[in-house]
């Protein structure tokens, strides 16, 4: 593995005891009520119309919620992680609910190999995904890669313009600070805790990131043989991307307290794999 693919993946590996026991990733409500979804997916269902029957696959599934909650919909899901314990857990939780979902553990851009090549209807892509790969173009190869013709990427992330700006500033002032277009080295940044509360003590807590612009992004996709079918950038992300910053506005979205409107805060993007 290349170096930023070790220091990732100890960060994250060390997180999921503490995901896992957070309400914020409401496992119970999974357990007790067979209707709840994760607000995520919840968040996009307008978007998503029916994916009852369609053969999908998470990319970066952390521990599951938003794959076991497309299975809740009617897709038969496959989600995908470099982490192994957040694979056993989004195994655990698949096999607790009774959801229509299996999980492997794999790098990302080992997808195609380890799953095949045009098998799949959906590809779907949560929040907080992409700035953990180094290059969008491989990415947007993989995509390609893992749908039939006619089979449909479905992303919502964080806006990279959000991503650029600086959120440990005392004065409240939204600066850009970050690179907003791809560049070959990574941010490095080590910041103990997780987007979670918790009272755990991390011991792993140096990250390799990497932002990608949006027309990066759009491109990528479209010189890997897909078509953009929807973009929707959102005054709203659903944690707390600024603390102390932010204000909740239901279902688990949270948006800057003040003239919200100065910041795309994510983007849902969809396309359609050409023949």
């Amino acid at each position: 593995m290349e170096e930023y693919q070790v220091v990732n993946q100890q960060s994250w590996d060390e997180r999921v005891p503490a995901h896992v026991a957070s309400p914020d990733y409401h496992l119970a409500q999974f357990a007790d009520d067979p209707d709840f979804l994760s607000p995520v997916v919840r968040f996009d269902v307008p978007r998503l119309g029916d994916v009852r029957g369609l053969r999908g696959v998470h990319l970066q599934c952390h521990i599951g919620t938003d794959t076991v909650s497309l299975a809740r919909l009617g897709a038969s899901m496959t989600g995908l992680d470099f982490s192994a314990p957040a694979v056993a857990a989004a195994r655990q939780l698949a096999e607790r609910i009774g959801a229509d979902a299996q999980f492997v553990q794999a790098d990302l851009y080992a997808a195609p190999e380890v799953l095949g090549r045009g098998g799949f209807d959906l590809v779907f892509t949560g929040i907080g995904a992409l700035c953990w790969l180094p290059d969008i173009r491989r990415w947007a190869g993989v995509v390609a890669a893992l749908l039939r013709p006619g089979g449909r990427l479905f992303i919502r992330e964080g806006h990279p313009m959000m991503w650029a700006l600086d959120d440990f500033r005392d004065d409240g002032l939204l600066v850009v600070r970050f690179p907003y277009f791809e560049r070959p080295e990574p941010l490095v940044l080590e910041e103990e805790g997780t987007y979670v509360e918790t009272d755990v003590v991390f011991q792993h807590n140096l990250t390799h990131s990497w932002n990608h612009g949006l027309g990066e992004i759009v491109t990528a996709l479209m010189d890997a043989g897909l078509r953009l079918t929807a973009l929707t950038e959102h005054d709203s992300v659903p944690w707390e991307a600024f603390p102390g910053r932010m204000e909740q506005i239901g279902d688990g979205e949270w948006r800057l307290a003040e003239e919200p409107w100065r910041l795309p805060h994510s983007y849902t993007l969809q396309a359609v794999r050409l023949a």
